[in-house]
């Protein structure tokens, strides 16, 4: 049973969640997104020693763990799983976001007018100069014991996402989602990054929400053509771009019986194809729209971006998000959901003054590091 949010903190919530009011931030000036889904050797443009240390995967991609073979199930051909295989070697081997030599490899893999929408941030930081500035800044202040563990990550090739967890010592802390997009060069075009509300409103979210749109008018369920998608982008794509707003009954039957679905907006997580129906039926009512934006081409796991757009709240007003699902490779349902939305407020008063605080862990109150299986 969710628990409500104790009612002293409604002067944080209205400030710190999603309704607070301001522009939204044109993305006009982001790149489209990459159509690169199956990676060809020639498409590898390498300025640096990042795809040098990936492309050699090209000339062995039998024996290689990040080429995937996607056979007599129907998901697809082999691929070579390049923006993961760049992101991964970026954080693990590179230390991209604990050192100021690993940020300025990540900014010498991006394109030169790169987009990186830290959340936490008032405005996205564009181009490579500010980007490894902005990600050098953060490593220093974290200081030199600071860890970044990567706990799930989708298996993408034109673009990918992971959920991640500040670490310190025998302890951790912060965790968020990035998603990241790739051009057609292969250089890093486009990153959105959310780390998690550190005060969770839990159910009071919900009577904001309603009371926001309390105007709304109601609209007629979507036509839709029924369809079973296996790939986990597609399965995404199915549920927010052509299911949406119809029986959810549709939706639940690509989820899991063991469902684990972490919203950011909850302490604790759901699980349970009950608790999740509940949450979902909840959060279905009029004046409340989840409009995708970016989705990766990941078959097994998929991270994309979203914006919540609210009837009745102020023009230009909106809500930011990123979600990750992983999905069963033999069945194809929904085993792992996490959801991430953005703060109304950057830095997000309470985020900011915990990383003062811990600067290494990013929160208030820290746990035994490994004692969230998965970064739950």
């Amino acid at each position: 049973q969710r628990q409500r949010a104790p009612m002293v903190m409604i002067s944080s919530l209205i400030f710190c969640a999603i309704v607070a009011s301001r522009p939204v931030i044109s993305l006009a000036f982001v790149p489209p997104i990459s159509t690169n889904a199956v990676v060809d050797r020639s498409t590898v443009a390498c300025d640096n020693g990042i795809l040098d240390s990936v492309r050699s995967i090209f000339d062995n991609e039998s024996t290689s763990s990040e080429s995937t073979t996607l056979g007599n199930d129907g998901r697809g051909d082999k691929k070579f799983l390049m923006a993961r295989s760049i992101l991964l070697s970026l954080i693990n081997d590179e230390g991209c976001f604990r050192t100021a030599e690993g940020a300025r490899k990540f900014a010498d893999s991006c394109a030169p007018a790169v987009v990186y929408e830290d959340c936490f941030e008032p405005q996205p930081i564009v181009g490579r100069e500010s980007v490894a500035t902005h990600l050098a800044n953060r490593a220093a202040a974290r200081g030199d014991g600071a860890g970044f563990r990567v706990d799930r990550i989708s298996d993408g090739s034109a673009a990918c996402g992971f959920a991640w967890t500040w670490t310190s010592d025998d302890l951790e802390g912060l965790r968020g989602t990035t998603f990241v997009e790739l051009n057609e060069a292969n250089q890093i075009a486009y990153v959105r990054e959310i780390p998690e509300p550190l005060f969770k409103p839990g159910d009071l979210i919900l009577d904001l929400l309603k009371a926001v749109t309390a105007d709304a008018t109601p609209r007629p369920p979507p036509d839709y053509t029924p369809r079973t998608p296996k790939k986990a982008n597609e399965i995404a794509k199915y549920l927010f771009n052509d299911v949406q707003g119809a029986d959810s009954e549709e939706g639940m039957r690509f989820f899991d019986e063991s469902i684990v679905y972490r919203d950011f907006n909850f302490e604790e997580v759901m699980r349970g194809k009950p608790e999740v129906k509940k949450f979902i039926d909840d959060f279905s009512f009029p004046g409340i729209t989840f409009v995708t934006q970016r989705f990766d081409d990941g078959t097994a796991s998929t991270c994309f971006t979203w914006e919540i757009v609210l009837e009745g709240a102020p023009e230009g007003s909106t809500i930011k998000g990123i979600s990750f699902y992983e999905v069963d490779p033999v069945t194809g349902l929904i085993t792992y959901v996490r959801d991430v939305p953005e703060s109304g407020i950057k830095p997000p008063p309470l985020g900011k003054l915990a990383r003062q605080f811990r600067p290494a862990l990013g929160v208030f109150w820290p746990v035994a590091l490994g004692s969230r299986e998965g970064g739950l």
